[in-house]
């Protein structure tokens, strides 16, 4: 006869999976479009393209790009968005828990259950924020820009 597996480790063995899993999605799933700091500058075709050709067009914003790094700027917005929503999610989730064993009857658990609540709320918290701590700086761009347009060139977004 089979010998059964305690309902904990059971439990223990599918979080273990889900955070595999919630880990595959975030590194598979980087922030692209042009609301992303990995957005690129899309340049017009007005006369200064036409006449340098695309590729020089791409060097121009290497060019700029590289100058904005230089003047100490950075692509993305710099954000605790992680750290906020991990403790926001442990927080809500552990009050939540320990309330709710002491509302079941089970007062000897409240400890048990607000620990294991706050590890599951952190832990979601901290996966909402990755997706949304990638923020352009729009100070970084309005560099790009400036500096692309003084080179004769019109960038009419990001991309």
């Amino acid at each position: 006869m089979p010998q059964q597996t305690h309902p904990l480790f059971r439990f223990k063995r599918l979080m273990q999976a889900a955070a595999l899993s919630a880990f595959a999605l975030l590194t598979g799933c980087a922030a692209t479009g042009p609301n992303s700091a990995s957005a690129k500058p899309v340049l017009y075709p007005n006369a200064t393209l036409n006449r340098i050709g695309e590729a020089q067009g791409r060097a121009e914003v290497d060019g700029c790009v590289s100058r904005a790094q230089q003047a100490g700027l950075t692509a993305d917005q710099k954000t605790n968005e992680v750290g906020r929503r991990a403790g926001e999610g442990a927080a809500v989730a552990g009050v939540a828990s320990a309330v709710g064993a002491l509302i079941t009857g089970r007062s000897s658990d409240v400890l048990r259950a607000g620990t294991t609540g706050a590890a599951i709320g952190g832990s979601a918290g901290a996966v909402s924020g990755s997706f949304h701590n990638d923020k352009p700086n729009a100070t970084y761009r309005q560099f790009v820009q400036r500096c692309l347009q003084e080179k004769g060139l019109d960038v009419i977004g990001w991309n």
